[in-house]
């Protein structure tokens, strides 16, 4: 018996949110826990999941925040390293009416970029079923090589990885990299979760059928799942099988975390199912019970400290049927 059902490794910052407008006119910002990893640990959590999460803070403020606000929501900490040179990273995210977002992070570097290969905790990561990651923890050289570890240690120990790309084009030195690291992900995942514009980026296909063929032909991925922003999302097994679903309309005031929360909530009933080959009744479950998550998470500030409870899923995929 594993200790863990998922263990993710990568970043854990402090994403400052727009949250209304002061007397003198300001912008003011909402200091929120986030980090796509995290975000996804924290759904899995609300699901009943057992989560870890290993990466690395600052000996701040903010640190101190980030270490508390996972514990509350139940990821254990163990694997949560603090480096008393470097401060924790912070984003700022600015949010425009129709909900996309515009990142600045100040990462130069940050505590997320520090974790090095003897931070790994190999234990954590051999006692887990499946091993979680995205691309930020490869921009740079120090975190690569633990994350790299990291999925040596996973594989080894017959975890399933799971990837997301996360693509966010200003922290790396150049797309031509980001496309490198990204691929190597690619070539390392049981379970990949990757957006419209991501899969295109990296194909050069416009049809997104095409676009996971040319991944196929080249990655052996059993299972993707491919969000589409306001037109849904979709989900394709090794065997052929495949899924599409529409997205659910809500009042929605930001997008941070939505692709966090959809993942959290698929991995999670990848992981009821006991098996990664689905049948396409399978995964169009799957895909309407994530896409409820990342809809309600839309209508809130913040992701991480505010995944919704699987009472409010089930109450949501019920409205929907009425």
């Amino acid at each position: 018996m594993k200790q863990y059902d998922i263990c993710a490794l990568g970043e854990l910052l402090i994403d400052f949110t727009e949250n209304g407008v002061s007397p003198q006119g300001n912008p003011v910002m909402e200091a929120n826990p986030g980090g796509a990893p995290c975000n996804v640990l924290a759904m899995a959590s609300k699901l009943g999941c057992r989560t870890a999460f290993i990466g690395k803070v600052g000996d701040d403020i903010f640190g101190r925040q980030l270490r508390k606000a996972i514990r509350d929501v139940g990821i254990d900490d163990t694997g949560l390293v603090t480096d008393r040179d470097v401060n924790t990273t912070l984003a700022f995210v600015h949010t425009g009416a129709d909900g996309e977002r515009e990142f600045s992070f100040y990462r130069k570097p940050g505590a997320d970029m520090m974790l090095s290969e003897e931070d790994v905790p190999e234990q954590l990561i051999e006692n887990c079923k499946i091993f979680h990651f995205g691309s930020l923890s490869m921009t740079s050289e120090r975190c690569e090589k633990a994350t790299k570890k990291a999925i040596e240690i996973a594989k080894k120990s017959g975890a399933i990885v799971s990837f997301d790309p996360n693509l966010r084009e200003n922290l790396w030195d150049s797309l031509d990299t980001a496309k490198e690291k990204i691929r190597y992900g690619l070539s390392k995942c049981d379970i990949l979760k990757i957006s419209d514009n991501e899969i295109q980026w990296l194909t050069g296909e416009e049809d997104f059928d095409a676009a996971v063929n040319a991944l196929r032909q080249e990655f052996d991925i059993p299972l993707i799942f491919l969000t589409l922003g306001k037109d849904g999302s979709r989900a394709y097994s090794l065997s052929g099988c495949y899924a599409e679903e529409p997205v659910i309309e809500a009042n929605s005031i930001e997008k941070t975390g939505a692709g966090d929360t959809f993942f959290g909530c698929a991995l999670a009933r990848v992981l009821a199912c006991k098996k990664l080959d689905l049948s396409s009744s399978e995964l169009s479950e799957i895909l309407k019970f994530a896409n409820a998550g990342a809809t309600i998470i839309t209508t809130r500030k913040g992701a991480l400290k505010v995944m919704p409870e699987l009472s409010e899923i089930i109450s949501l995929l019920g409205d929907c049927k009425s």
